[in-house]
């Protein structure tokens, strides 16, 4: 991802200083304090969240933050990774410092604490109240201080940090910090000093995509002990994963808009094929549909992100530059055009979807063509990282091509030991059958060899299936060894079989648009490597009902509809996303139990102590209504 890519810090001072400079001023009380008891824990997990228990391996990540011990969480998206430093943010003496890579990223997750009396600022460039914030800072008076690497390694900012008492270092995005992620962000390497200037506070680095030598990387970049990495593991069971070849994207796009009412993020590979996507499926569905990435002027993707954000229905289609800044819990679909870089690349962007534990789907549709430039780009990569990228993008072919699990294949590359089937993945709901096409794969291997490795797929199939054109007859091709070999049963095989030798980088395309010889294309040729494909199976589109979003309100329920339309108004009286005030599950809940008091509110899920100051009355009274 390039820097223009997203909205990031770009205020520089300078480098940070090479000399440690003792940090604890006489003014600043830095004398350790006792860990708090599990039940003050559990009460501030109540009162300021409204949670009755912990979710995962949060209450582990907390304990040792608590503690005062560093720590390296790897949760996945959705698992609630923010509570983990805003917890002890309310409750550790000080302030908890929050690295972040993107300012929306910063914003949303602001206006989420804030609604749960947290106090918390930002400061970063797009603030017009930094001096504000600062004297807030140094006065004690700011549980979450959120900022951008960049200003983070900047020694005017450490020496900001020494005015006051700082409780906890929380580093999101982790991944960043190293070369090895998919997500490379030089400044996060450039924080370590600023975290050695303060050996007293701990480290809590958090991301949600790391393979083996990304952990390895954030420990040592950040100085987090090897005995501190926590890993909650990577399934998102609520996220339906679907992969599909891309015959025709527009109306395959299409569907997925008109099966999924809720809102939903699609990615395209090109700026230009955003803006295509977008005006045509918005004319095509009649939904609200948006465009977002880096070529569109800094207020019109502000504006285009806040109504998303925003919204309840809306559909987003952008580039990869949209989406780590969105923390938006009720995203029903994630559409990839093309493929992702990398599994982790596909993980983290479907990611996107579900994260309020929902159903969700994720659906990717994909290309040889995907495949033939991201293998020409590999020639652009540094050296000692292109074997590594190599591996990235083989264990994404692997992943598009197979016939098993998908989620299974996702959560082996991230080193788990899954179920052989999920239920809820494509391959799980609708078994594929798996054809070997070895013979046929070294047939059109060997016509790419015999007409000089130049020609696209479009002349070899006419030589290998005996059609004698003008320009076979021309080149003499029609007096080849492999004219007209493949046999009727075989013909139907070769475009499905050259998509799947593209992906796995047997076929390798020319300069000019032919295909040549490539990967274990000679291995193939010489009996010592084998090719199957998938053979998917006839399924016919379910359409889904007109009558409403079947996801958000399963029973129909009247209570729940009016309780979201109670929302809407409060978060646009309050001018915040309707998740901000409660999400659907909250609301799901409140229709099931029909509290008819206030305590009985607050018992409810994701109800805390300043949500039901503010709401419980407004909540109630629809409650009674009905």
């Amino acid at each position: 991802m390039n820097e223009d890519d997203w909205p990031f810090e770009t205020t520089f001072y300078g480098e940070p200083d090479a000399d440690m400079i003792d940090p604890y001023a006489p003014d600043v009380d830095w004398t350790p304090a006792a860990p708090p008891t599990p039940d003050a824990v559990a009460k501030s997990l109540h009162d300021v969240f409204g949670f009755n228990g912990f979710r995962g391996v949060q209450n582990q990540v907390v304990d040792r933050v608590l503690h005062g011990q560093s720590t390296l969480a790897i949760m996945p998206t959705g698992a609630g990774k923010s509570l983990t430093y805003q917890l002890p943010a309310v409750m550790l003496q000080g302030t908890c410092v929050v690295v972040s890579p993107l300012i929306a990223l910063m914003h949303d997750q602001l206006r989420s604490a804030r609604a749960n009396g947290i106090r918390a600022a930002t400061l970063t460039s797009a603030d017009t109240d930094r001096g504000q914030t600062m004297d807030a800072f140094r006065a004690g008076e700011l549980d979450l201080l959120y900022i951008a690497p960049e200003r983070a390694s900047q020694s005017h900012f450490r020496e900001l940090l020494m005015s006051a008492r700082i409780g906890l270092f929380a580093i999101d995005e982790a991944h960043c910090v190293s070369e090895w992620g998919h997500d490379f962000r030089p400044d996060y390497r450039l924080l370590r000093p600023l975290l050695d200037a303060f050996p007293q506070v701990p480290r809590l680095a958090l991301t949600a995509t790391a393979d083996h030598h990304t952990r390895a990387d954030i420990l040592a970049q950040l100085g987090i002990p090897e005995d501190g990495m926590i890993i909650a593991g990577f399934d998102r069971p609520n996220i339906r994963y679907t992969i599909q070849p891309r015959d025709n994207a527009m109306r395959q796009i299409k569907a997925v808009v008109e099966d999924n009412p809720g809102p939903g993020i699609i990615y395209a590979p090109t700026r230009a094929r955003v803006e295509q996507l977008a005006e045509s499926l918005a004319t095509a569905t009649g939904r609200r549909v948006l465009p977002y990435h880096a070529g569109l002027p800094p207020e019109v993707r502000a504006r285009n992100q806040a109504a998303f954000v925003a919204s309840e229905d809306m559909v987003m289609v952008a580039t990869v530059a949209f989406g780590m800044g969105i923390d938006k819990p009720d995203v029903r679909f994630v559409a990839h055009a093309g493929i992702p870089k990398s599994i982790e690349g596909y993980y983290q962007e479907t990611g996107r979807a579900g994260r309020d534990g929902d159903p969700s789907v994720a659906v990717m549709f994909w290309g040889a063509d995907d495949f033939a430039r991201a293998r020409q780009r590999l020639s652009e990569i540094e050296p000692h990282r292109l074997q590594s990228e190599r591996q990235r993008l083989d264990s994404l072919a692997g992943l598009v091509e197979t016939a098993a699990c998908r989620r299974a294949v996702l959560l082996r590359h991230f080193g788990e030991q899954p179920a052989e089937t999920c239920g809820n993945c494509d391959n799980c709901i609708n078994p594929v059958g798996v054809v070997d096409v070895t013979d046929v794969a070294r047939k059109l291997l060997s016509a790419v060899y015999r007409t000089g490795q130049s020609y696209g797929l479009g002349h070899l199939e006419k030589v290998l299936t005996g059609v004698a054109d003008d320009r076979v007859l021309q080149r003499g091709h029609d007096q080849l060894s492999v004219f007209g070999i493949l046999t009727e049963e075989e013909k139907p095989m070769l475009k499905a079989l050259a998509r799947a030798l593209q992906a796995r980088g047997s076929l390798t395309p020319t300069e000019h648009g032919g295909l040549m010889l490539g990967g274990d294309a000679r291995e193939i040729l010489k009996g010592e490597a084998s090719v199957a494909i998938v053979v998917p199976p006839k399924t016919e589109r379910k359409r889904r009902s007109k009558g409403g979003d079947v996801a958000s309100n399963p029973v129909d329920d009247p209570l729940f509809d009016a309780l979201r339309e109670l929302r809407r108004e409060l978060a646009k009286e309050a001018g915040v996303p309707p998740y901000v005030v409660f999400h659907d599950s909250t609301l799901r809940e409140m229709a099931a139990a029909r509290p008819s008091s206030l305590a009985d509110l607050g018992g409810i899920g994701g109800v805390g102590t300043r949500k039901l100051d503010a709401y419980g009355d407004a909540f109630l009274e629809v409650i009674r209504r009905h």
